[in-house]
């Protein structure tokens, strides 16, 4: 079944995140990044920040940490079976270091359909702002959802 356009604007709940300087260090191991400014403070310091920036892809996880990070798809009536990763992109604003205390900010910005119908785009932009409101990124990821009863 097609997303109905009427869901384009609509906001999801907030996640917010204390950014830890361990999880931080993890997540760059995690992704292999071998850059010191992610992992060692004295080399994060010499480079000119105030702490461990985060490293890139991070800010995607805020929202992972809310109690149902997919609930946004069951409420726009989504089969979680039939979702793929479409793509993700960032527009940086400002560095995030370590003891930032971060929220992520949910909207659908667009869905549309191709192939008949057969697949579904619903692209979601997410806002991040430390606590002071001020602008850190612009996320947008977007989910194909397939849909196997559309003619094809």
């Amino acid at each position: 079944m097609p997303l109905d356009p009427s869901v384009i604007g609509r906001q999801f709940p907030s996640t917010t995140l204390a950014v830890e300087a361990g999880r931080l260090r993890f997540f760059a191991q995690a992704i292999g990044e071998t850059n010191p400014i992610f992992t060692d403070l004295d080399a994060a310091l010499a480079a000119g920040y105030s702490n461990l920036p985060v490293p890139p892809t991070f800010l995607f996880g805020i929202e992972l940490e809310s109690p149902d990070s997919f609930g946004w798809m069951a409420e726009l009536g989504i089969d979680l079976r039939r979702v793929l990763h479409g793509e993700q992109s960032f527009v940086y604003h400002s560095t995030a270091v370590a003891g930032d205390v971060l929220t992520s900010t949910p909207t659908i910005g667009n869905v549309y359909s191709k192939r008949g119908g057969a697949l579904d785009f619903i692209e979601k932009t997410s806002t991040v702002t430390r606590a002071d409101g001020t602008l850190v990124a612009e996320l947008k990821s977007v989910i194909v959802v397939r849909n196997p009863e559309a003619a094809k």
